[in-house]
């Protein structure tokens, strides 16, 4: 079992050292009691390998596909993770021990194997997300929305403008993001700003190469800056 946790207090002695931790939006008390639970494994975030707040990210969508397929979820991270090797041609890695990069890199592959099988997550996509710009470029891949997961359609940020065919217009390097109708509509309705601000979303620009495959053409770093331009 993982758990989120903050340290609120501390105390060293020559024995050792006490630590005071809560576990907020849980209440463990009686699973502590009723399975006498005296020993805890801690580790310590430090930024340099797979955060806590990763872990919790990649063991949430795990369960879900574990649940949506039938498997126990300790089989379905075995599963996933070869899932990653296939894609990536990577490593075996340990979800306790791995660096912060490979940890995104698994979310993200989980993240867009849901997006795929069409499997329905416990949390909104977009809370799960550790690499924005990856997740928008595969929300708009397999034409579901960005913020709820629903079949979507492809929404222009950059506006093609009224008059134009379309169909007929070259948006290669249009920035845009897929949305469904409520949220397209919602777009609309309150405008790109306030929209991106709320959901923490934004357009990308993505091009067809020549074999027909799409690629993200431009870093996340630079469409964030054009979102807040």
């Amino acid at each position: 079992m993982y758990e989120l946790a903050k340290i609120t207090g501390i105390r060293s002695d020559i024995e050792g050292t006490e630590m005071k931790v809560f576990v907020p939006e849980k209440n463990l008390f009686n699973t502590i009691l009723d399975k006498r639970i005296n020993d805890v494994e801690l580790r310590l975030d430090d930024g340099r390998t797979i955060t806590n707040a990763q872990r919790k990210k990649a063991y949430a969508t795990i369960r879900d596909i574990a649940d949506y397929t039938g498997y126990l979820p300790e089989q379905m991270k075995e599963i996933m993770k070869y899932e990653y090797i296939i894609r990536t041609g990577n490593e075996y890695f340990s979800l306790g021990t791995c660096t912060v990069d490979t940890a995104r890199e698994f979310i993200s592959m989980l993240l867009e194997f849901c997006l795929e099988q069409g499997i329905p997550l416990s949390d909104l996509a977009i809370n799960r997300v550790d690499d924005i710009g990856r997740y928008l470029y595969y929300c708009i891949k397999n034409r579901v929305c960005a913020i709820c997961g629903r079949k979507g359609e492809i929404h222009h940020v950059d506006k093609i403008g009224m008059g134009n065919d379309r169909r007929a217009v070259d948006d290669s390097d249009y920035r845009k993001i897929c949305l469904c109708r409520t949220h397209h509509t919602e777009d609309h309705t309150i405008g790109e700003k306030a929209f991106q601000k709320k959901y923490k979303v934004y357009g990308i620009i993505v091009k067809e190469q020549e074999d027909g495959l799409e690629e993200l053409q431009q870093t996340q770093q630079v469409q964030q800056s054009q979102n807040d331009s």
